[in-house]
């Protein structure tokens, strides 16, 4: 049968009615965050795998920079804002770096025949103080509406007032989940979830497999930043970047997408190890 308008127009009807998942590959797991500009090309490739096989009907996948975007980021201070013209550089660097490392991520996901575009941050997002100001949504929308899947990444963006700012994949989950009355947000990083001690560090940490945010605010999980390179605040800044959502009833899982299968069981909404936060 041959596709026409019509048919196109009730496809993108049917998918406009669902509401899509986010999904983020932390920086930790794709990358070696201890190695500068060091992909993790087996997790990529399991990961893109994962998601194939899940086969969400609509989503938006982020990702982290790792020891791409972070080692740069730091190295020119670009956290503080515009300072110092050979920051100019930095931005440039920083932005190409994070592109190198997205492309690997873009490979994987199209040879598993995922229908991913790219949307790089920079070009449609601006920030004010860090935090974003205004982003062009409408390509987005219709990407999603045709059923492809839009590929966003942590950046170097301009910044209204500090000239540019380094925007988190985290803060980007958040508005991203807000802005398409997302389902769910899945958060892949390198640990199973909320512990109430750093795990990394403490062997009577226990995980936290349920938490609302007043209890959070009340129990004081140990939620300290990586130890490694990141200049978007570890753990602690992940929970802080969660919050709007939340409270806009959006619920959050968190999960280890270094172990196999992680990834696939929580996009599949199956049982799966891993902390789930809520409004409450």
């Amino acid at each position: 049968m041959p596709v026409n308008s019509h048919t196109v127009k009730k496809g993108m009807v049917k998918r406009m009615s669902v509401k899509p998942t986010v999904l983020k590959l932390g920086g930790s797991v794709i990358t070696d965050k201890e190695k500068p500009l060091t992909p993790n090309l087996e997790a990529i490739e399991r990961l893109a795998d994962e998601i194939a096989r899940a086969n969400v009907s609509s989503l938006i996948v982020v990702h982290g920079g790792g020891s791409f975007g972070h080692h740069v980021a730091k190295q020119y201070n670009l956290t503080e804002g515009y300072g110092d013209p050979a920051q100019v550089t930095g931005f440039s660097e920083t932005h190409r770096a994070m592109t190198k490392l997205n492309s690997l991520v873009m490979e994987a996901l199209i040879s598993h025949n995922i229908n991913a575009v790219v949307v790089q941050p920079s070009s449609c997002v601006v920030t004010k103080a860090g935090r974003i100001q205004s982003m062009e949504r409408k390509p987005l929308k219709r990407m999603l509406d045709m059923g492809l899947v839009p590929v966003l990444y942590g950046d170097a963006v301009l910044d209204s007032e500090k000239g540019f700012a380094i925007l988190s994949g985290d803060q980007l989950v958040s508005s991203l989940a807000i802005n398409f009355g997302a389902s769910r947000i899945i958060m892949g990083g390198d640990v199973d979830g909320l512990y109430t001690k750093e795990p990394k560090a403490n062997k009577s940490a226990r995980l936290v497999k349920r938490v609302t945010l007043e209890e959070l605010k009340a129990q004081k999980h140990d939620i300290e930043g990586s130890k490694a390179t990141d200049v978007t605040g570890g753990m602690l800044g992940k929970i802080r970047e969660l919050v709007p959502a939340i409270e806009h009833n959006i619920q959050a899982l968190l999960v280890n997408a270094a172990k196999p299968l992680r990834v696939y069981k929580a996009l599949r909404g199956k049982e799966v190890t891993g902390t789930i936060i809520e409004k409450g």
